[in-house]
């Protein structure tokens, strides 16, 4: 009895593999030829999605066959691609560049400023309003000059309260992680500095206006308009945001991307003011050892928003990218650092009363970094029906690299 058991434990396995359906590509530009990165892919029912890597690759594991993916991607048409009854894997999908044409543009004494706070003021109306729960990949790489020295991922879940709340209500929990560091004494320096899977949380601009929004803020940005551009087939207002006067703090500055209709924030790309290094230091760091000298040079976050066919917007996509030199005292040479953290959402899983923030081992706390609660995993299958952003050829190989010195 207990081998016909196992036999039927096994037969269920396999179907559910063999019920899986992956669907695999590469996003191109259909001019040029050239791989899209950070493309958004979504499968038919909006239940599933992914984004391109930076070579434009992209997979997504489901439980059934979608009809069709959703591509949309800045300054592209909105395409869908059908699959019917053909092969789902090794997808070539090119997308076609969509301009904005001058006859569309009225030129108007349109007050940025009046726009940002029109789109502040419609946040609870375009925004989800009850809680709910998605699932998350999550990856975070450092590099020391062009070599990688660690890789991080993580599946996590991610609980996002109404838009009328703020982040302290929010809450991320890892699931799954793994992580591969390099074991030269050199590469190790002891900095943390801000982000992490809690980032998401705080970079939402639209669910927390403190983070850049606020009025203060903004009274010290220079405001501009600039020409619109299309977010799929949707006519976006884009606002600069240029850092101006002394504040006794770093500032962010970047680019507001506004849906015309709507009034809904689709997209930001913010830039850390790093002209007063000192400031930007204590922006960038949580700590640092003793005598070594931190000296920031960049700091981007990219916050992408997709909206549903009923005109909810949520945010979908999170890239952090930090640059710096570091350096002990009396060396004469300084090391570049690179580190770069993506999370996507890639499942939606429960809506309102269903959906519940994770609680216990699991949870995440806001000052904690991902280092501090994953280990070294080596499994080939580790990711199995999970979601996630292809690795790079580049990254694929540094990882094969860490796990020999491991």
């Amino acid at each position: 009895m207990k081998r016909l058991v196992m036999i039927l434990t096994v037969l269920t396995v396999v179907l559910a593999v063999s019920a899986q359906t992956v669907v695999s590509g590469i996003v191109t530009d259909r001019k040029t030829g050239r791989p899209l990165p950070h493309v958004s892919i979504l499968a038919e029912g909006g239940n599933f999605h992914t984004v391109s890597n930076e070579e434009g690759r992209f997979t997504l594991k489901m439980a059934y066959r979608p009809e069709y993916v959703q591509l949309t991607h800045i300054g592209y048409k909105t395409q869908r691609h059908p699959l019917g009854d053909g092969p789902t894997e090794h997808l070539q999908l090119a997308m076609t560049a969509s301009s904005v044409e001058l006859e569309e543009i009225i030129v108007s004494a349109n007050d940025p400023a009046v726009i940002v706070k029109a789109a502040m003021s419609r946040i609870e109306k375009n925004y989800a309003k009850s809680p709910e729960l998605v699932r998350c990949f999550y990856r975070e790489t450092a590099r020391r000059g062009s070599r990688f020295i660690s890789v991080a991922e993580a599946v996590m879940d991610m609980y996002k309260s109404g838009y009328s709340r703020g982040p302290e209500f929010d809450a991320v929990g890892i699931l799954k992680g793994r992580r591969l560091m390099s074991l030269k004494a050199s590469d190790t320096l002891g900095v943390k500095i801000q982000g992490g899977p809690v980032l998401p949380l705080i970079v939402d601009v639209a669910k927390n206006p403190d983070y850049l929004l606020n009025m203060e803020q903004l009274s010290y940005c220079q405001l501009r308009l600039e020409l619109p551009v299309r977010i799929g087939d949707r006519l976006q207002y884009v606002v600069s945001m240029t850092p101006q006067g002394e504040v006794p703090y770093a500032m962010m500055g970047g680019r507001l991307f506004i849906d015309q209709e709507t009034l809904a924030f689709t997209r930001a790309e913010l830039q850390l003011d790093v002209s007063n290094w000192r400031r930007a230091a204590t922006f960038m760091l949580v700590q640092k050892p003793l005598g070594l000298r931190f000296r920031p040079r960049e700091l981007t976050v990219t916050v992408v928003y997709e909206t549903d066919e009923q005109g909810i917007t949520r945010m979908s996509y999170v890239r952090n990218e930090m640059r710096f030199n570091c350096d002990w005292h009396r060396r004469l040479f300084a090391s570049s650092f690179t580190t770069v953290s993506e999370m996507v959402v890639t499942e939606r899983l429960h809506q309102g009363q269903d959906a519940k923030p994770p609680r216990g081992r699991s949870s995440f706390g806001m000052r904690e970094r991902f280092y501090d609660r994953v280990e070294y995993f080596n499994d080939p299958a580790f990711w199995a029906d999970y979601n996630i952003i292809e690795p790079t050829e580049s990254l694929e190989h540094a990882i094969g690299k860490l796990k020999k010195n491991v």
